[in-house]
């Protein structure tokens, strides 16, 4: 039971909560009447009728309530209108109701830059800056806002005031990075990148990454070289320093430069994995074999305790034989040289995973360059039989017994044999590129309907270079097929492919004559008639496909001009920049005419800069102008 003293306190909670609310609601009324003002004068900036909006704007504008509501639009507009007195106005006003908000002040600055009053700007500026520099977050508001106003120069200088002032050039690395950025002046910009690296090591493949976005022109690449050498002269003990200027010669696919400086850091650093290992392989994967050599022969040579000495040991067979083979004609003394040096490997250190490699590589010697088919197939039956060697390993044994078996025209057995690599490494590399060899073997057999199938599985789901490798045949079909549906032409340019894996060399090049000549011989010896070819799409493979025949037999002045027939035909086409960059290789490493080759190179860049060997062909260009030459070493 209720008191009387309590139903009369209830009673005055309740009459003063209703007289709250009785007062509150004009208030209420007035705030939502407000918002419905400010709704229209949007909408009358979005129509175009900004004077309209203009004078909605000024009747919100004198109750104070609704600045934080209106001020940004209101007074953007009235810039926009040319109104800059009336903004003064304002902002002045405002500043001289709440002076401690630092918006409005630089808000003062904007309308003085709009006006073109740029030196009262510059003033108003300056004096805001210096006198809220020691507080490194508010400078940061400060130059936040003068950057989201394309102040540029203003935001910078507010940070590097904050520097100074806290005589701290460690402050603000990457948003003075980013603010240079937007200058366009690279310089400082790469110089707050290093400076932010050298404070933050591990994130040194974040700069690497923004560097390799931002730096986009080879002159910008050359130009952080140059600095990065000057910064390793003065920071001899500094690894971020060293580290960046492998990376950047690398970058440059300057192979010699990275061998040079990867050493060096070897020497100073004395890290357990060695940084020139690394640098070998990455350029025997780009076919700089003289430079992967001396890599792994260091490596070899200064690490014989660790664990790079045998990935550098079979890393300098690796490139030796790459070396082999790129010269024209192959030379078979060098050939078992090498087979006895993966020999004498595998001897010393039978259990090591690093020694099936050497068999597989010994196999392929024997199948390839030395048409040991048999002595090819042992070795790889080797690997297959053994119980330790790792299912990827027995299944690239599989691959290449297969195009083994190519070579010994028993396709039935390669097509068995690539598809139990499919069946056993499903949705795996290895697995996608024995599909692609099965896809291969269609293509050779002329079965163009059955390559396609799996040429389009292949386009949807594998790794990158077997995906373009797909692409590039599944292209080839289509154009060769579009007007010729029996697909005649590519028949015969695909017998000559498997001719030539065969190493039935002067029968390819006479069948190669006559698809040139656009008359093909019957395939059949009791049919002797000749058919007329329509198809000339496919010549410049044809071209092509002769001119790498005729480089493996040294005949480099025929291969030049096949080349040449190429940029001549087919200058629009993809193999165009392919064929001019090859004649620089031959004029370059082949027939020794350094200065043509340098105005090849040059001349390349003029013409495909986009292509994938503008790095390459800028690399060499610079090799032989001499750039290289007696490098500076940390």
């Amino acid at each position: 039971m209720h008191s009387p003293y309590s139903s009369y306190l209830k009673y005055i909670f309740n009459s003063i909560t209703l007289a709250c609310v009785l007062c509150a609601l004009p208030l209420f009324h007035s705030q939502a009447q407000n918002r419905q003002e400010i709704q229209i004068a949007s909408e009358y900036v979005v129509k175009g009728e900004k004077d309209k909006a203009l004078k909605v704007y000024d009747d919100l504008a004198r109750d104070f309530v609704n600045i934080p509501l209106i001020h940004n639009d209101y007074l953007n507009l009235m810039l926009d209108l040319g109104k800059y007195k009336d903004a003064e106005n304002y902002v002045e006003k405002l500043i001289r109701k709440v002076d401690n908000r630092i918006n409005y002040h630089l808000d003062l600055g904007l309308v003085y830059i709009k006006s073109g009053e740029v030196q009262k700007a510059e003033k108003q500026f300056k004096s805001i800056i210096k006198s809220n520099a020691n507080d490194i977050y508010r400078i940061k508001s400060i130059s936040d806002y003068l950057a989201s106003q394309r102040l540029t120069d203003y935001a910078v200088m507010a940070m590097q005031e904050a520097r100074n002032v806290h005589a701290n050039n460690s402050l603000f690395t990457l948003e003075l990075a980013n603010l240079y950025r937007l200058q366009g002046n690279r310089d400082a910009m790469v110089e707050e990148y290093l400076n932010y690296v050298t404070q933050t090591p591990g994130n040194i493949n974040y700069v690497k990454n923004l560097l390799q976005i931002l730096l986009t022109r080879p002159e910008e690449m050359e130009a952080l070289e140059r600095l990065l050498y000057e910064k390793v002269q003065k920071n001899p003990n500094s690894e971020v320093y060293a580290d960046l200027l492998i990376w950047v010669n690398l970058q440059q696919k300057n192979f010699y430069g990275a061998f040079i400086q990867s050493r060096a850091y070897d020497k100073r650093f004395k890290n357990e994995s060695s940084k020139t290992l690394e640098i070998a392989n990455i350029a025997l994967s780009n076919e700089d074999f003289e430079n992967a050599d001396k890599g792994f022969s260091y490596v070899v040579k200064e690490y014989a305790n660790t664990d790079n000495y045998l990935p550098a040991r079979l890393g300098q067979i690796r490139a030796r034989e790459a070396k082999v083979k790129k010269g024209y004609p192959v030379k078979k003394d060098s050939v078992r040289y090498l087979i006895a040096e993966y020999e004498s490997f595998t001897n010393s250190y039978p259990e090591n995973p690093n020694s099936y490699e050497a068999i597989l590589n010994q196999a392929l010697l024997y199948g390839y360059l030395l048409d040991e088919k048999d002595a090819a197939i042992d070795k790889l039956n080797v690997l297959i039989e053994n119980p330790r060697v790792a299912p990827y390993i027995k299944a690239k044994a599989k691959l290449e017994m297969g195009d083994i078996y190519m070579l010994k025209e028993e396709p039935w057995e390669s097509t068995l044999l690539y598809s139990q690599v499919e069946r056993s490494q499903r949705e795996t590399p290895i697995g996608y590129e024995a599909k692609l060899r099965n896809a291969k073997l269609s293509y050779y057999k002329g079965d163009f309907a059955l390559a396609q199938e799996h040429l389009d599985i292949l386009k949807e789901a594998t790794t990158r270079e077997i995906a373009n490798d797909a692409m590039d045949l599944s292209i080839r079909i289509k154009e060769n097929t579009t007007f010729d549906s029996v697909g005649t032409a590519l028949k015969e340019y695909a017998a000559i492919e498997l001719l030539l894996y065969q190493n039935k060399v002067d029968t390819a090049l006479m069948r190669m004559a006559s698809l040139k000549s656009g008359i093909m011989p019957s395939n059949t010896a009791a049919d002797s008639t000749t058919s007329k070819i329509a198809n000339t799409t496919i010549l410049d493979d044809v071209y092509w496909l002769e001119a790498q025949l005729r480089l493996k037999r040294g005949e480099f002045d025929l291969a030049y001009d096949l080349l040449q027939k190429i940029i001549d035909e087919y200058g629009d086409d993809i193999l165009a920049d392919d064929a001019f960059f090859t004649q620089g290789d031959i004029l370059e490493n082949y027939k020794n005419e350094k200065d043509l080759a340098m105005e090849i190179y040059r001349e390349f860049l003029n013409r495909f800069p986009g292509s994938v060997y503008a790095a390459e062909a800028r690399k060499r260009y610079r090799q032989l102008r001499g750039d290289f030459d007696n490098l500076p070493v940390q």
